[in-house]
């Protein structure tokens, strides 16, 4: 067995047995590292020796027949927007280039609670800004799939190295598309899960921490060591693990999905529509119920701007004193929200709850098990480009108008998960976004898990490895 390809829940039963330790995987995470990252640059601080005791100490527990918790000796990095005890967190940024936290995010606690080894960071943009992942401390990731594209972002580092068996599952975080962009693009299943299930220091709801994985089941297991309340988190919701412990794919055979190429008017490329068509297709042989239906998301657009930039405001102090440090669209995202008044801001948030409600009565009345769209309306672009500027001869005004497949379903603060639907002709994967039930993670997550049996996706050459990914 190749311990880096195999899946999570593969490696935690064994870590269960002891037919292997936590030292001995975490020795071939390491090794894979040092033979792949460098062509990459998903994992830009590595903190093995912090990582080497962790896992002894793993080991000494299981040696007694004790073990921490459902990600027991899983190695993980960690996206460099969380801060980590002991080690480096930049957020991307040069100001923040030698900042060493001393305590954890609450969900990064969490995930250490429930036996997680952390071996190191993974590379994002600066302070998220942008679904591209490059920054001026570490530079730029690349796609596994073809290192001269983009893996996307902002999580990119975090699917990078999931997606070439560095790791085998990683967090990242979601306001725009950032978890659901870069499983897209790098062949991955990524969740965006319903709002405080994964406690967060971001006091939004629009702001959520969500798992990317090689499958819905390595999701699910990462997602029990990730959800959980938190006194210091206001949002977190008492979930419990073991509610996400022993994932089983849902049955295809009836399912009701509604399906929409364009949410009605987003220009999509017609390559990203032509795998989703086969898709639906297979949807359709399986016995799942496709009807062509989109809910009405006016104003999501307006909305999301608004609020996006309240939130970026927060950064203003930073920007008045580094601003030359400062890459321009996150300087005009904030300045955006330095100019807002509070009528509109108050007025954005009004809007969103009719918009929330618009969601939930299309899924509820229509009796939709879940909506399915293209996660990312373009497939991976050039790795030198920043941000895409137009789609189908369509212009695209600031850096976020190109995710607006995802944006406007953040919108509606339901869940949604990016999973595998093909690669195009030229090896590129394509990513089918649904969007479940407020509350739903689970049954997303059984959903996702029979789509992935259902259209198997191989793993990426840098992984290694070219077995179908299940």
């Amino acid at each position: 067995m190749d311990l880096c390809t195999a899946s999570a829940v593969e490696l935690a039963r064994l870590l269960r047995l002891r037919s292997l330790s936590a030292t001995e995987l975490l020795t071939a995470v390491l090794t894979r590292i040092e033979a792949v990252n460098p062509s990459l640059n998903a994992i830009v601080t590595l903190a093995a020796e912090q990582a080497v005791a962790t896992a002894a100490a793993l080991d000494e527990m299981a040696a007694r027949d004790d073990f921490a918790g459902p990600l027991h000796g899983l190695p993980i990095a960690i996206k460099d927007l969380a801060e980590t005890a002991g080690i480096r967190t930049t957020y991307g940024s040069p100001i923040f280039a030698g900042h060493i936290p001393s305590s954890d995010a609450p969900y990064v606690a969490l995930l250490k609670r429930a036996g997680a080894v952390v071996i190191g960071k993974t590379n994002t943009p600066e302070f998220g800004a942008g679904s591209q992942t490059f920054n001026q401390v570490f530079g730029a990731t690349r796609n596994p799939w073809d290192p001269r594209l983009t893996p996307g972002g902002s999580s990119g580092g975090a699917a990078a190295a999931v997606a070439s068996g560095m790791i085998p599952f990683a967090d990242g975080s979601d306001l725009a598309a950032s978890v659901r962009n870069p499983a897209s693009f790098c062949g991955l299943v990524g969740l965006r899960p319903t709002p405080g299930l994964v406690p967060s220091d971001v006091l939004d709801p629009l702001a959520v921490v969500g798992p990317i994985a090689r499958s819905a089941a390595d999701a699910a297991l990462l997602l029990a060591g990730m959800c959980g309340a938190d006194a210091g988190a206001p949002l977190a919701r008492p979930d419990r693990a073991a509610d996400f412990l022993g994932l089983r794919p849902a049955s295809l055979r009836g399912l009701r999905v509604a399906w929409t190429p364009d949410l009605g008017d987003l220009p999509v490329q017609p390559a990203v529509l032509d795998v989703l068509a086969s898709a639906r297709a297979e949807l359709e042989s399986a016995g799942s119920i496709v009807v062509d239906a989109a809910p009405a998301l006016s104003g999501a657009d307006e909305v999301f701007q608004v609020l996006r930039a309240a939130m970026m405001a927060g950064l203003a102090p930073m920007l008045r004193a580094y601003r030359a440090e400062v890459k321009e669209a996150l300087a005009w995202n904030i300045e955006k929200g330095i100019a807002l008044t509070g009528e509109v801001i108050a007025a954005a948030r009004t809007r969103q709850a009719l918009i929330f409600e618009r969601m939930r009565s299309f899924l509820a009345v229509g009796g939709y098990d879940v909506l399915a769209l293209p996660t990312v309306q373009v497939l991976p672009f050039p790795v030198e480009q920043e941000w895409v500027t137009e789609i189908n001869g369509v212009a695209m005004e600031t850096y976020i108008d190109w995710m607006r497949s995802c944006s406007r379903i953040t919108v509606t603060l339901h869940p949604a998960i990016s999973v595998p639907a093909g690669l195009t002709p030229a090896g590129i994967p394509v990513g089918l976004q649904l969007v479940g039930r407020y509350g739903a993670d689970r049954q997303l997550l059984e959903i996702a898990a029979a789509i992935g049996a259902l259209i198997p996706v191989p793993s990426p050459p840098a992984s290694g490895s070219r077995e179908p990914v299940r």
